[in-house]
Parts: structure tokens; C-alpha cells; sequence
């Protein structure tokens, strides 16, 4: 058994014929049908029933393909680490984010890094910080885009930027005209805030301590972008960060109003695994979100 009649046998499960899966590996369709025979032989079991029309994996050919497809992806990471160890830039990096930061910051982070590393790949991971959490622990993910504070064993954290909020509010809302807006008045208005487990909820309400005594489910939102057009709709007002308020995401029927100081606002960082073998990749993160043009981000030296 090698890992060329693995690759045949893959070939053949995701196109159902022999004579594409042999043009996709570039052999003539008899030495590909002798391989797998003789794979077969060896493992004294059927992988493939083979029909006039198509070919079906067996129950038993489809986890040995499962495991197949497994061993060819394993033995891809060797050639990546090797080319890693030679250069810590090249190769395929697996980058998560929380969802109130992803959709604001990767385009424009995606292209300061290309620019930088355009052998390093990105594999884009967005969800909520638990979930991110656990990719990153069990080696799924390398680093990840996270509020702070964050604390966890094993974890490194290093802070990014700053980013102030603001209050968005549709144009017909008596707050609409207002040069600010003190966080303490929130209590009384019916604010639209992310579902539990967006660490985005918890900042607002720690930022707002009075709107947090007030506030028991309220009215949610699985997304900043679904609670900006709930806002629009007149349903409410939201708080957003301000790189969500960007000239791309303006729309004729909000205005976005400033706090007055103290802003609240949230600290965003990256996080790591202790060990992690490639800093030179975690410090062209670090050199790309310097680059970034949005108004309000406040970077963070590294130490």
C-alpha cells in the first residue's frame, strides 16, 4: 500500500469512473483499475462496486477512502512543515476570528498580509470566542482574533488595538440630532444587542452598567448586520463598534452618535498556543494591523 493508490482511490470516489479518475492522475485507466485490484487483493475486500454507469464505494470502501483522504492530508503536513521550518511564511496559516471582528477587519487584513506573505494562505475560521477557543486548543486553528481580557492555560494573549463604540440610532430617533449621548441614558431605550455568548453583548454591558440592571433578553440579533437593519426597520437602537460604521457600511436612515468620555469601548488581541512554532507569522499580523486604515483604532504597541 502506497500513498499513490491511496490518491487512486480517492480520485476514483469523488468521480464515480475509473477513466476520470485515471486522466485526474495523469495514469492509463488499465494501470489504475490493476492498482486498485491488487489493493483490494491485499486488503482482501471490496472498496468499489462498479457498475455500466458509475462506480459506488462499499460500505467498507468508503471509511477505508475516509481514512485514506486522511493519511494524504497527514502526509501533506510534512511537506508544509518542512517548507515552514525553512520559512516560517510559507504555507497555509489557520486564522479564526469572533464574528463582531471578521467581517470589519479581515478584508482589509487579508490584503496587508498578502502583501507581506503571499505564500502564506489564509484558512478563515469565524465564530463565537468558545468555539474559537476550542479550535485553538485542540490545534485546529493557530491564532485567533479575540476580545480581552482573555485568560486560558496554555493560551498566550497579546493586545492589538482599542476600538470605541457608538450609539446607532435611525434618523427619525430624538438622539438622532445629538453631537453625543451619555451610556447612562440607555436604560430607558430599547437597545438591540447580539444573542448570549457574542462576547460583543457582554462588552456593551459591562461598558454600561445601567443598561446591563435593565436589560434581561431584550431584543437580540445573531449578527451585528442583522440587528443594523432590525435598527433600520425602526425596531430599535444598537451600539456597534466603530469598525462597523465604516464609509461602507453608512446607510441614509442611521446615524451613528458619539458617547461622551468615558467611551466604552473593547480591546482586541491575539491569541495563541504556547509553543506555537511560526512567530514569525504572528508578527506579520502584528505589522499588517498597523497598516489598516480604520478611523478610530487605537494600536497597541507590542512590548
Amino acid at each position: 500500500m502506497t500513498l499513490t493508490v491511496l490518491r487512486y482511490i480517492v480520485a476514483v470516489a469523488q468521480e464515480r469512473h475509473f477513466g476520470r479518475a485515471a486522466e485526474r492522475c495523469f495514469i492509463s485507466q488499465p494501470a489504475l483499475s490493476l492498482a486498485i485490484q491488487k489493493l483490494e487483493e491485499e486488503l482482501n475486500a471490496s472498496l468499489f462496486e462498479r457498475k455500466k454507469s458509475e462506480v459506488t464505494l462499499t460500505p467498507l470502501g468508503e471509511q477505508i477512502v475516509q481514512q485514506a483522504q486522511r493519511v494524504l492530508e497527514e502526509a501533506e503536513q510534512i511537506t508544509l512543515i518542512a517548507a515552514q521550518g525553512k520559512n516560517q511564511l510559507v504555507g497555509r496559516l489557520r486564522l479564526g476570528a469572533i464574528s463582531t471582528v471578521g467581517p470589519y477587519i479581515l478584508p482589509d487584513l487579508v490584503t496587508a498580509l498578502h502583501k507581506r506573505a503571499p505564500q502564506m494562505p489564509l484558512e478563515i475560521e469565524e465564530n463565537l470566542t468558545a468555539n474559537l477557543t476550542r479550535m485553538l486548543k485542540s490545534g485546529k486553528l493557530d491564532v485567533i482574533l479575540i476580545a480581552l481580557p482573555f485568560e486560558e492555560p496554555g493560551i498566550i494573549s497579546e493586545a492589538l488595538y482599542d476600538e470605541p463604540f457608538k450609539m446607532v440610532v435611525p434618523v427619525t430617533h430624538p438622539w438622532a440630532k445629538r453631537s453625543e449621548v451619555d451610556a447612562r441614558e440607555l436604560s430607558g431605550q430599547d437597545v438591540l444587542l447580539p444573542h448570549a455568548g457574542h462576547c460583543f453583548r457582554q462588552q456593551v454591558l459591562d461598558s454600561c452598567p445601567d443598561l446591563s440592571r435593565s436589560d434581561a433578553e431584550g431584543i437580540q440579533g445573531n449578527s451585528l448586520e442583522t440587528i443594523r437593519q432590525m435598527v433600520i426597520s425602526g425596531l430599535g437602537i444598537t451600539v456597534m463598534p466603530t469598525s462597523a460604521l465604516t464609509a461602507k457600511y453608512q446607510h441614509k436612515r442611521l446615524v451613528a452618535v458619539p458617547f461622551i468620555k468615558p467611551v466604552p469601548q473593547r480591546r482586541i488581541g491575539l491569541a495563541w498556543r504556547r509553543g506555537f512554532t511560526r512567530p514569525a507569522a504572528l508578527e506579520v499580523i502584528r505589522h499588517a494591523m498597523r497598516t489598516l486604515k480604520i478611523p478610530a483604532l487605537t494600536p497597541i504597541s507590542s512590548s
